[in-house]
């Protein structure tokens, strides 16, 4: 399948929410979504550097409406109050994409005292997808796109130290994080699937796609060793523009179905399949594991009301 940006349905009247989109892979996601008529709210952290995408980039090529949204995933308060400032203006969500994400950063905390990429990977996105989900169950065929990373297939969760109080390692860490991305977007979906909600929950990574997160790690661990990595690996790479696609294919494709993993053809670079999910992100009792620590660890943030609560 050769599937590329002009396969992209009409968008128009679809209201998406994507978080991380002034740069990387949610840059691009967000152009190609309003080139195709959808209302895209851009989710970032910092609204400055969101408008300057839009003024540099996405209004040359857009026709569909973009909006901005301020959202802190390294504070899980922000983070509501962003959900509440979304549903306080729009009355329907048909696509949340959590695209947002830290690789590999030295052991930096959340404003919860959690470890960051635990914290903004996989907690952060939990917790506003549980908080978007009654919006999101008002649209018939809504989805939620959660963006993982190869990664997941070395990740493990470390149950006797997930926030790396013990030990931390920092590759280790993003590898966990992106698995919990798995587990939970598997779990969602079951559990949407059993309260008969018609919302699907899909799976997206990018493969080697360069974006701002390696130069982002780079800076961060002030590494030789991983620019020269980065370096020697360069011809592997494919643009961001490409490693959007599976999210993109993900999100709009009209096959796609809730529980499913899309990635580049060779799992690092080319255009998007239908992908096998981490072995590890199969085991039921697993993945209720995590979502139960999870709920705890978010705490009293996520409040679905009657007829959701169900799904926790």
């Amino acid at each position: 399948m050769n599937w590329k940006i002009n396969d992209i349905p009409d968008q128009s009247g679809r209201v998406v929410f994507v978080t991380g989109a002034n740069s990387g892979l949610g840059l691009q996601t967000t152009r190609a979504l309003l080139g195709k008529g959808a209302t895209v709210i851009m989710g970032c952290r910092s609204i400055k550097k969101a408008q300057e995408a839009i003024e540099n980039f996405l209004e040359k090529t857009s026709i569909g409406t973009i909006d901005l949204i301020e959202i802190d995933l390294a504070d899980l308060r922000k983070v509501k109050r962003a959900s509440d400032q979304f549903r306080e203006k729009y009355d329907r969500l048909d696509l949340l994409i959590n695209n947002a994400g830290v690789m590999a950063p030295p052991r930096t905390l959340s404003k919860q005292g959690l470890e960051l990429q635990f914290a903004v990977n996989h907690l952060a996105h939990m917790s506003l997808t549980l908080r978007m989900l009654p919006l999101l169950a008002k649209t018939s065929g809504s989805r939620v796109v959660t963006v993982t990373s190869g990664a997941q297939y070395m990740g493990k969760m470390n149950w006797e130290d997930l926030q790396g109080e013990i030990q931390y390692d920092r590759w280790t860490s993003y590898s966990q994080s992106k698995l919990a991305n798995v587990m939970f977007a598997l779990e969602l979906d079951n559990r949407l699937r059993r309260s008969k909600l018609d919302v699907c929950s899909l799976l997206a990574h990018p493969g080697l796609a360069r974006t701002n997160l390696q130069s982002s790690s780079i800076s961060a661990s002030k590494s030789w060793q991983e620019s020269l990595a980065y370096n020697l690996m360069g011809p592997l790479f494919q643009s961001a523009a490409m490693g959007a696609l599976p999210q993109l294919l993900a999100a709009t494709g009209p096959k796609a179905q809730g529980g499913e993993q899309y990635c580049p053809r060779f799992n690092f670079r080319g255009s998007p399949k239908l992908c096998n999910s981490a072995p590890l992100a199969s085991n039921r009792e697993e993945r209720e594991r995590l979502w139960e620590v999870s709920k705890t660890l978010i705490g009293d943030l996520v409040n679905l009301g009657e007829g959701f609560q169900s799904l926790l």
